[in-house]
């Protein structure tokens, strides 16, 4: 079974467990304040915002990459790297800045006071302590698109993390994760589903803000998505997230950055913290810059170019027979941001190296556009999405050409994880509508074809459908997906999902079958 092994793998299950923000891109952040990791706000009522029901929008459900908001002395916040921060929350906790919090003004309640503990009389020293609980049911039919009960997952994800800063220019971060997962038909869960606890996030940050240029360092376990979504992700589908090991470094100005790191992949144990290790047998380093694109390029618009420049290097990877040592480059270049209402997100790489001595030659583009029908943020929505990502070799003794994303977002072709970006073509239109500001609605539907017919069809963890590569027909499925997103509060949302994935020749000629997914989660954050 051809399949790139890693050590922190995609959820083994089939259902999903997060709320992973699947899909096309959307235009702006909906009109919730936006805090910079600077410490800005894009609204001047973000500093005093209440958590209450009326103005709080929903996150966009289908927004996979982070809209183009740019910040005012520095590299645009969202665009640095470290993801999008909605209403003072992001995915990365680290990547908050809850600085206002020093003021009494700007507290609502005690967990307010949380954020910003001063340790010193001058408050130059604090710690902020942050916190998550999610509760899950996952439910599938036809589990591993092959004929069978039921599949139910319980699941329950429990987070705490705590930032300590030390003046402006040094900090130091820790979080601890907690995995649970029970039901009937799950079979043994993956570490990522069930951990007793996993120290799954600590590193220490040096910063030295320069005239005109920020630099900074980061040394420890840590969340890494400097890149496109389908590339990098923290995959918070999984119950814990997906990290890595090593050191990161950056440099930015005003209108360029550049961001450098060398990491090791995370092997998970499902005790407790001293089984969970770094993986040495894979290593992912390289370079992403960053450009600015000028404000009046194309009439109004927030444009970023993002090159790239990586190396995912496996001692163990796996196509179409036994572990072999891979060295895979990609060069690559990311074109996104917002055009007027336009929102787009083009990918395009080509990766090249070796595997077991065999040159490895391979595509991958990522191409998603939305339209906003109104002037508002919470205006319906039009858009698709195509891609494509090269097969072929992986079951002879020629070059491979079967593309590989380093740890992508593992829900973006399927919520049951049946679908990634190697050997696949896929069309998707989609339409996302708000019928009232804190409730997202999305659906969409997908084709999905093989790139090479003597190739496999793979799932999100990289291991191939035994046999696909074998029936001669290049209709894999057909997915109706939909999705909602209710956010009560900033700290509290609820989120629903539902995929039908018809399989197609390329996988019933093979013995699959289709299937029905079903999901709803609560979820809780301070």
């Amino acid at each position: 079974m051809p399949r790139v092994k890693v050590s922190h793998a995609d959820n083994a299950s089939t259902g999903s467990s997060g709320p992973d923000l699947p899909v096309s891109p959307q235009a702006k952040a909906s009109a919730g304040a936006q805090v910079t990791k600077q410490g800005q706000t894009s609204s001047p009522k973000a500093s005093v915002q209440a958590p209450s029901v009326g103005y709080n929008p929903a996150p966009d459900p289908f927004q996979t990459r982070a809209p183009a908001e740019p910040a005012v002395t520095t590299y645009p916040a969202p665009a640095a790297g470290d993801g999008l921060t909605t209403s003072g929350y992001n995915l990365s906790r680290w990547a908050e800045d809850w600085s206002r919090m020093r003021y009494a003004k700007n507290r609502r309640d005690w967990l307010d006071r949380l954020k910003f503990l001063p340790l010193n009389p001058a408050q130059t020293i604090y710690l902020t302590l942050s916190g998550e609980m999610r509760l899950r049911l996952n439910q599938t039919s036809n589990p591993n698109l092959k004929k069978g009960p039921l599949q139910r997952q319980d699941i329950m994800r429990l987070v705490g993390g705590a930032d300590l800063h030390v003046t402006r220019y040094f900090r130091a971060f820790g979080e601890l994760a907690h995995g649970g997962i029970s039901g009937p038909n799950i079979g043994v869960p993956a570490a990522s589903m069930r951990n007793k606890l996993l120290l799954q996030q600590y590193f220490a940050e040096a910063n030295v803000p320069l005239s005109g240029v920020h630099l900074g360092a980061r040394y420890g376990r840590q969340e890494f998505t400097d890149g496109a979504n389908l590339m990098t992700s923290q995959r918070d589908n999984n119950t814990l997230r997906f990290v890595l090991n090593g050191t990161r470094f950056w440099v930015r100005g005003k209108i360029i950055r550049g961001d450098f790191f060398d990491f090791r992949y995370t092997s998970l144990g499902r005790g407790g913290a001293r089984d969970d290790v770094i993986d040495r047998g894979i290593r992912f380093s390289g370079g992403t810059g960053g450009l600015v694109i000028p404000h009046d390029f194309l009439g109004k618009s927030k444009l970023y170019l993002d090159p790239f420049v990586w190396r995912l290097r496996n001692r163990r990877a796996v196509w179409g027979g036994a572990p072999a040592r891979e060295n895979r480059m990609y060069y690559g270049m990311r074109l996104w941001g917002d055009v007027q209402r336009l929102t787009i997100d083009w990918v395009g790489n080509y990766q090249d190296g070796h595997y077991d001595g065999r040159t490895i030659a391979a595509w991958q583009f990522f191409l998603a556009q939305t339209w906003r029908l109104g002037a508002q943020p919470t205006a319906p929505r039009i858009g698709f999405h195509v891609d494509y990502a090269s097969g072929g070799g992986a079951y002879g003794k020629g070059t491979l050409r079967s593309a590989l994303a380093p740890f992508g977002n593992n829900i973006y072709y399927s919520y049951q994880l049946f679908l990634t970006p190697t050997n696949l073509v896929a069309l998707a239109p989609n339409v996302t509508v708000s019928p009232i500001e804190s409730l997202r609605l999305t659906l969409e539907h997908q084709f999905a074809w093989k790139a090479s017919l003597n190739d496999a069809v793979y799932r999100a963890n990289g291991s191939a459908f035994a046999g696909t590569q074998n029936t001669k027909a290049y209709r894999v499925a057909q997915s109706t997906r939909a999705q909602a997103v209710w956010t009560w509060t900033p700290r509290l949302s609820f989120t629903g999902r539902y995929e039908h994935l018809q399989a197609g020749p390329a996988l019933t000629r093979a013995g699959y079958t289709s299937s029905d997914f079903v999901a709803g989660w609560a979820n809780y954050r301070f």
